[in-house]
């Protein structure tokens, strides 16, 4: 999981007998605005968002994917833990203090300068 200013992503493994990832995305969603309320009062709150009760800080829809293998899962969590470097809000996976990216140092899984700028020079972009 990794958590930015304005998104989040997240792997989750559901239950057998439970597929709503609407109901849960929406539990999220609720307690994060409810937690934060009051930090967001000066974002512009658009009449669509008005009508339909949502806050200022979350998207309306989300996106999922089924993990099928394991080079998949693989692939997914490295796009996840990246996303705070992508965004230029870290210089490198490890620093950004709201990721999983951490447990995954801890198990060896990653390094701990992983997706920085040592990491990113040594990568083949070609």
């Amino acid at each position: 999981m990794v958590l930015l200013s304005d998104h989040l992503h997240c792997i989750w493994t559901l239950p057998d007998d439970d597929v709503d990832f609407s109901a849960r995305w929406s539990l999220i969603k609720h307690h994060v605005a409810y937690a934060c309320r009051g930090l967001f009062d000066d974002v512009a709150v658009t009449v669509s968002r008005r009508k339909h009760r949502d806050a200022s800080v979350w998207q309306r829809r989300f996106w999922e994917h089924q993990i099928r293998s394991d080079a998949d899962l693989e692939r997914h969590l490295d796009y996840i833990h990246f996303n705070p470097v992508k965004h230029g809000v870290a210089k490198s996976a490890g620093s950004w203090p709201y990721s999983s990216v951490h447990r995954y140092v801890a198990k060896g899984v990653y390094q701990p300068d992983w997706a920085g700028l040592p990491y990113l020079e040594n990568m083949d972009l070609d």
